[in-house]
């Protein structure tokens, strides 16, 4: 344990309300456009002393997906990309936490979205233990990920009559996370 990891060990809860996950991917080859998920839940425990006990677990519910266009969000929602309706939610769960540096980690486990799962490894840099000014002790954690969205059964896209599509294959999932200490939540 290092000093930029000291207070760490523990169970935390995803504060909802100050975390993001997201994504982003090409659009018609020459842009990039971002979402995220309004509603998130998650845990982690972290065990520095015996780090093959640490895990994490994240749970989205793909309804609140928001990309500030409410067109494309109804077309994310459908069955031709994330489909609602049959898959309410994408789910993380790891299998293997590594410290691969001071305060960086390798968050291995399974991606499930459209009812496909597959093993992914995420790195995710901790970028801070801390009280906030209301006294609750807080851990931020950030990363990205490039998968590949055909991977996980989302296939619809249209050709561009100068080549290539409409949508990128390749997604980059981005990870902005405030964690709170369970035994410092807030009472409700």
């Amino acid at each position: 344990m290092t000093d930029s990891t000291q207070g760490l060990s523990g169970d935390w809860d995803l504060d909802p309300q100050h975390t993001r996950i997201g994504f982003s991917a090409r659009h018609a080859m020459i842009t990039t456009v971002r979402g995220a998920f309004n509603e998130v839940a998650g845990h982690v425990h972290a065990d520095l002393e015996e780090m093959a006990n640490s895990s994490v677990e994240i749970t989205l519910q793909v309804a609140s997906v928001d990309t500030r266009t409410a067109d494309r969000d109804t077309h994310l929602r459908s069955a031709d990309f994330l489909d609602v309706e049959t898959y309410p939610e994408i789910t993380f769960v790891s299998s293997r936490v590594e410290e691969v540096d001071d305060a960086a980690f390798l968050v291995t486990g399974d991606l499930t979205i459209r009812d496909v799962t597959q093993t992914v490894s995420v790195p995710i840099a901790l970028t801070g233990v801390q009280r906030d000014a209301f006294g609750v002790l807080r851990a931020g954690f950030e990363g990205s990920r490039k998968i590949n969205r055909r991977d996980f059964g989302l296939e619809w896209n249209m050709p561009l009559d100068t080549g290539g599509v409409l949508v990128s294959e390749r997604v980059t999932l981005e990870f902005e996370i405030s964690a709170i200490r369970r035994e410092d939540e807030p009472a409700s």
